[in-house]
């Protein structure tokens, strides 16, 4: 296949390669990085006369052991993470759709699902991931992983079993309307201050799960309790509204949710709903700086006083 011809055709695969990628690191930064790598291996083996018969193949075994290769090093840094760790947002917007790969991200890739994933290996995220979230053969995975088919049955068993007590998280989705009506009733509630009305969308066991990564105002470990997360949820708006923090509603890692912005027009937090079996059963807060400044130019107001993003705030706001 002449070089023109492969560099193009593989274009047409930065979607899947992205979701894959961004599955594997949970990072939209380092998805992206995975990505390019990927297609200069890619033009280099061509360069080479490398013979690349299944070029789609080729590009998910690449991209695949990029991503178990920094997922290694990133559990090691992980370990060191302050407060309870998050995945980047992929946001996408009325007026900002952002890059195809983005908009096209693979439905299954929730927040949820991918702090679900951090319990597995390497190997193991890669198996289960590939399987669950995109449906792979075992054939493609196990070439994906340099394992055999057997090995890659008793992996993705071995995971199953790991992920048993939380597969909740990922189990169950709302269909689309259903899910964007209930966000939009949860933001009416929560802007309105309506306690009961709330309440009465919420998951009895809801769980608010917030990162700020020792560097913004999050809290430093997953809130539970009904009654507790709805207060949560209306006082942090109402701390919101001080501070001139407004919402614009966005689809968020396919899910509803919200980028909140400050009075200059800054990002300031991301937020996602969970919502499944009729409520909202989680909610994922965002406000970790380094995790937003993809979105654009990041809002110092809710950052903690030692934050090396923090620029001083004379009106003492923040």
């Amino acid at each position: 296949m002449p070089e023109s011809a492969i560099t193009t055709d593989a274009t047409g695969y930065r979607p899947l390669l992205f979701s894959i990628a961004y599955g594997m690191t949970g990072s939209v930064g380092d998805a992206e990085d995975i990505v390019q790598d990927a297609l200069l291996g890619l033009t280099r083996a061509d360069q080479a006369g490398t013979t690349i018969t299944n070029l789609k193949a080729y590009l998910t075994t690449s991209v695949t052991r990029l991503g178990i290769n920094h997922q290694t090093s990133a559990r090691v840094r992980r370990e060191t993470y302050v407060g309870e760790w998050l995945p980047e947002p992929v946001v996408v917007t009325a007026d900002r759709p952002g890059p195809a790969e983005h908009a096209e991200l693979a439905d299954a890739l929730s927040m949820a699902f991918l702090v679900l994933l951090e319990a597995l290996s390497p190997t193991e995220r890669a198996v289960f991931m590939l399987r669950e979230a995109f449906g792979y053969g075992y054939p493609e995975i196990a070439d994906a992983v340099g394992k055999s088919e057997a090995n890659c049955r008793q992996i993705l068993t071995r995971a199953r079993k790991r992920l048993a007590p939380s597969a909740r998280a990922v189990d169950t989705r709302a269909r689309k309307a259903e899910a964007n009506e209930l966000a939009r009733r949860f933001f009416e509630a929560t802007e309105g201050g309506d306690l009961d009305a709330l309440l009465r969308l919420l998951s009895p066991d809801v769980v608010f799960h917030g990162d700020g990564g020792g560097k913004a105002r999050a809290l430093g470990k997953a809130l539970t309790g009904l009654r507790r997360v709805a207060l949560l949820l209306i006082g942090g708006l109402r701390r919101n509204r001080r501070l001139g923090i407004t919402r614009k509603p966005a689809t968020v890692n396919g899910r509803p949710g919200a980028v909140q912005y400050d009075a200059d027009g800054r990002v300031a937090g991301v937020l996602e709903l969970d919502i499944a079996d009729g409520a909202i059963r989680a909610v994922h807060a965002v406000s970790n700086p380094d995790k937003l400044t993809h979105l654009g130019p990041v809002s110092d107001i809710g950052l903690l006083p030692q934050s090396p993003h923090r620029t001083e705030d004379p009106s003492g706001a923040a």
